[in-house]
């Protein structure tokens, strides 16, 4: 049984200042009042794009990921396709764009199979994760801040991946393993 909970906000902010802007991400610090009643401070980051992940199947089951290295991780991370969706863009309109732009593909059956938080204790930050199947090939449209290597492998290869932390992105690993659970209940009995 779920446990009851209340719905009500039991935040209250006194105070909210803006700390630094560009055009990705803002950061405000608030004056709060926690929900035990103490005094603190409450740092947000607000991303100004909506992240939007793709996993690409083909007919034979297999899937694409990139690979690029992460300048916050200060490592190489291999990851579903994505990017940044504006948040007056139409999410779907965004993941046909990122498909593209990373891998060269567009894809004729859209299917979205999650909206998550990616670390709602700190961030804003809303992704949307499709399944993109009907693949048609064609050129890439890389934007100049990418240095992106594209690998084609079997799907069932990348949820191996994400399962044994080879693939920690958590938009990947959430898309992932829902599309492996997503998939395996269209094969038939």
């Amino acid at each position: 049984m779920k446990p009851e909970h209340s719905l009500d906000n039991p935040w209250t902010t006194l105070e909210t200042k803006p700390v630094y802007s560009n055009p990705w991400i803002s950061v405000r610090e608030d004056q709060v009042i926690n929900p035990g009643g103490g005094n603190g401070i409450y740092g947000v980051v607000s991303m100004k794009n909506k992240a939007i992940g793709i996993i690409p199947i083909d007919d034979e089951g297999n899937t694409w990921l990139v690979g690029q290295y992460r300048y916050p991780l200060n490592e190489y991370s291999w990851e579903i396709p994505m990017g940044g969706g504006p948040v007056e863009l139409d999410v779907l309109e965004s993941a046909k764009r990122e498909l593209k732009e990373e891998t060269g593909l567009t894809a004729a059956e859209w299917t979205k199979i999650a909206r998550i938080h990616t670390s709602n204790s700190v961030t804003d930050e809303e992704g949307f994760i499709f399944l993109a199947e009907e693949l048609t090939h064609g050129e890439t449209e890389m934007e100049e801040t990418e240095d992106i290597k594209i690998w084609k492998l079997p799907f069932p290869e990348a949820v191996r991946m994400a399962m044994n932390d080879e693939i920690t992105d958590a938009i990947s690993v959430a898309g992932l393993l829902k599309a492996e659970k997503i998939l395996l209940t269209r094969r038939p009995k």
